[in-house]
């Protein structure tokens, strides 16, 4: 049992019959009255983001984790299947259990969460970004960087992001993961 000094981010904890991980969490002090802590909190198992705040000193039940490497492998329906690369033994997780499973193409390597307890593969985390070539897009337009406006474009895996105006098919582009979004243009 931990309580609330304890809170850190990506501590997994259980609550309410799930299991959590701290995703943002700060200590609030005011004036009057007692001490508590604003957490936001995501659902390993289904992905639900919720927001809780729990009171100065509340225990909390934390959860033993260990994170391994694995290599994508391939999708199949909701499920993705992975390979360690220590040991190479492979699992399948849930399409839920991954944040942003469109920007993730065959061989890349992610870190998995795995639950001490039981063994049971918790959740995915992604690098904090990924480069990936623009298959569809329109006609970049020369000159047109001026502005903010942005065009859809289709990636190798299929996602579709919002990308400035000059990026043409080809490109290979820097894509954050955490927000699915287009970060730079990478040279070749």
């Amino acid at each position: 049992m931990a309580n609330t000094s304890d809170i850190r981010n990506g501590l997994c904890i259980r609550y309410n019959h799930d299991i959590f991980k701290i995703i943002e969490f700060l200590h609030v002090k005011p004036g009057k009255g007692p001490a508590f802590v604003r957490t936001k909190l995501k659902s390993v198992t289904t992905g639900k983001v919720i927001d809780n705040t729990f009171s100065a000193g509340h225990k909390i039940e934390d959860v033993r984790v260990e994170t391994h490497k694995f290599q994508y492998l391939y999708p199949e329906g909701d499920q993705f299947h992975f390979m360690n690369v220590e040991d190479y033994n492979q699992i399948t997780i849930n399409k839920a259990a991954i944040e942003n499973p469109g920007l993730m193409k065959e061989g890349e390597v992610v870190t998995v969460i795995i639950n001490s307890e039981d063994e049971m593969p918790l959740s995915v985390e992604m690098p904090a970004s990924v480069i990936l070539e623009v298959t569809a897009t329109e006609p970049g337009i020369k000159g047109n960087t001026a502005t903010n406006a942005t065009k859809p474009a289709t990636v190798e895996t299929g996602a579709s992001i919002m990308v400035p105006l000059f990026i043409n098919e080809g490109d290979k582009i820097k894509i954050e993961t955490a927000k699915g979004t287009y970060k730079e243009r990478v040279k070749a």
